[in-house]
C-alpha cells in the first residue's frame, strides 16, 4: 500500500521512506509524522510485503521493525542486502530490543542505525535526515568518480586518434573532440562543484547539531553512549570533513581540465583574434601532463618557464595551439628516447619575449639528445620523421611551419646540437602584416 501526502510547500523533491511494522499504531504514528515533513511514505505490515514492494519502487530509505511475524527484521535486512538493486538503501531498524548483543547483529547484517520503541519523533527525524544527508553524500562522490572515469577515458580516446590520424586530419579531429568533450562534462562537473558547497554546510550543521547534544547532555544513556562508541563518533566527524574536501578538491581540478579543454580547441574562433599566447601553451601543456610525469620506465620532465611581458597577439588560436602541440610532443619524444643518455634531468624550456620590430618570439627547448646536422636543414619537409617505424607521420613541423610562415606571416627556425639538446625558435607579429604596412604609410605622410 503506496499512501502519499506529499505538501508542495514543504518538499520540493519527493523522497520516499518505507515504513515497516506488523503494528498498524505504529505505522499511523509515522505515517503521519513523516508526511507533515513532507515525506513520501509508502508502508508495509510484513518483511514479506516490504520485498514484493520494493520490486516495483526504490525507496530513499527504510524504517523496519525487527521483531514481526513471518521473516524477522534482521532477515528481511539480510535479504536486502544481497539484493545489488536494494543494497544501498539505508535500513534504520525500529525495535524495543535493548540487548546490545541484537544491536550489534542488527549493524552487521546491513542496517545503519537503531531507533528504539516507543518512537521519539525528534530523535525519528534527526536519524533520518543525518542517514538521507550521508545518502547523498555518497551519490555524489559516485559521480564525481563516475565522471572522473568519463573524462579519463575521453582523454584516451584522443590519444588513440592521434596515432591513427594523418597530422592534419588529426589536430582538426583532435580539436572537435576536445570541445566535444569540454562540453558535455562541464555541465555535470558544474553541478557537483555547486551541490558540494551545499553538501558541506549542511554536513557540518549535522554535525554541530550532535555537538550541541554533547554539550547540553554530557551524560547520555548508556544505549547512545554505547552507539556513540560503536560508531566512532569522533573519527566519523574527523573524516567526513577530509572526504569532503578531496572530493572539491577533485571537483576543481576536473573544472580546470576542461577549461584547458576548451581553451586548447577554440573551435569557435575560426577568425584571428587578439590571444594570450601563454595561456595557449599552458593548455597544451595540461593536455601533455600525463606524458610529463614520471614513470617506470621514464623519469619526470620538467618544464622550466620564462614568461616575458608580451601584448595579445593578432593569431588563429587553434592553429597556434596545434603548433605549440606539435613541438612540446616532439620534445617529450627526445627525451624519452634520451632516456639514459642525458646528465641532469630531462626539462623543456620555455621562454617568450617581445622583440623590438613589434613581433614575439616563443622559444621551446629541450635537454635531449639533439638532431643530427644534416636532418636539421630539412626538418620541415614533409614526411620527414626521425621516428621509429609506425610512431610518426612526418607531417607534424611541416604543417606547423606552414601555420607560422603562410597563416601568420611569421617564422620558425630549429637549431640543434647533438648531445646537447633542439630548439625551435617562433617569431610572428603581435599585428596583422596589413595593419602594420598602413601604419608605415600614416608615418611617412606625417613626415
Amino acid at each position: 500500500m503506496l499512501m502519499n501526502t506529499t505538501r508542495p510547500e514543504i518538499a520540493t523533491q519527493e523522497t520516499t521512506i518505507l515504513v515497516v511494522d506488523d503494528t498498524s499504531t505504529n505505522l499511523q504514528i509515522l505515517f503521519d509524522l513523516l508526511s507533515e515533513q513532507g515525506y513520501r511514505v509508502a508502508i508495509a505490515k510484513n518483511g514479506e510485503a516490504a520485498l514484493e514492494r520494493l520490486q516495483s519502487y526504490i525507496p530513499q530509505l527504510i524504517l523496519l521493525d525487527v521483531m514481526m511475524p513471518g521473516i524477522d527484521g534482521f532477515e528481511t535486512c539480510r535479504r536486502l542486502n544481497e539484493n545489488p538493486m536494494t543494497s544501498n538503501i539505508p535500513v534504520i531498524f525500529m525495535t524495543a530490543l535493548s540487548d546490545s548483543v541484537d544491536k550489534v547483529r542488527g549493524l552487521n547484517i546491513g542496517a545503519v542505525d537503531y531507533i528504539t520503541k516507543p518512537i521519539q519523533h525528534e530523535e525519528v527525524l534527526a536519524r533520518i535526515r543525518i542517514h538521507l544527508q550521508l545518502r547523498n553524500i555518497k551519490a555524489l562522490e559516485g559521480m564525481v568518480s563516475q565522471r572522473t572515469t568519463e573524462l579519463t577515458q575521453a582523454l584516451d580516446n584522443l590519444k588513440n586518434a592521434q596515432t591513427q590520424l594523418v597530422q592534419s586530419e588529426k589536430m582538426s579531429a583532435l580539436g572537435q573532440l576536445v570541445a566535444g568533450v569540454a562540453h558535455e562534462i562541464n555541465n555535470p562537473v558544474n553541478f557537483i562543484h555547486g551541490n558540494l558547497a551545499h553538501v558541506q554546510d549542511y554536513t557540518l550543521g549535522l554535525l554541530d547539531l550532535v555537538k550541541l547534544y554533547q554539550q547540553h547532555y554530557p551524560d547520555p544513556p548508556e544505549e547512545i553512549q554505547d552507539y556513540t562508541e560503536d560508531l566512532e563518533l569522533d573519527f566519523l566527524e574527523e573524516d567526513l570533513e577530509k572526504m569532503l574536501a578531496s572530493m572539491k578538491m577533485g571537483s576543481v581540478r576536473i573544472r580546470q581540465i576542461v577549461l584547458s579543454l576548451r581553451n586548447f580547441s577554440r573551435l569557435d574562433e575560426a577568425e584571428k583574434k587578439p590571444v594570450d599566447l601563454h595561456e595557449g601553451i599552458e593548455s597544451t601543456l595540461m593536455i601533455l601532463q600525463y606524458r610529463l610525469k614520471a614513470r617506470p620506465e621514464h623519469p619526470a620532465i620538467e618544464v622550466l618557464r620564462k614568461y616575458g611581458e608580451i601584448p595579445l597577439v593578432e593569431c588563429y588560436p587553434s592553429k597556434l595551439n596545434q603548433v605549440f602541440m606539435n613541438i612540446l610532443a616532439n620534445a617529450i619524444d627526445a627525451l624519452e628516447e634520451s632516456h639514459g643518455n642525458i646528465s641532469g634531468k630531462p626539462q623543456i624550456r620555455i621562454s617568450t619575449e617581445q622583440l623590438h620590430n613589434k613581433w614575439v618570439a616563443i622559444r621551446i627547448a629541450d635537454n635531449g639528445h639533439g638532431i643530427p646536422e644534416e636532418i636539421v636543414s630539412k626538418i620541415f619537409d614533409p614526411f620527414l620523421t626521425t621516428k621509429p617505424m609506425g610512431k610518426g607521420t612526418g607531417l607534424g613541423l611541416s604543417i606547423s611551419y606552414q601555420i607560422i610562415t603562410e597563416q601568420h606571416g611569421g617564422k620558425i627556425d630549429c637549431y640543434s646540437t647533438p648531445g646537447q639538446g633542439t630548439e625551435f625558435v617562433i617569431q610572428i607579429p603581435h599585428k596583422p602584416m596589413w595593419e602594420s604596412v598602413e601604419l608605415s604609410e600614416k608615418e611617412v605622410r606625417v613626415k
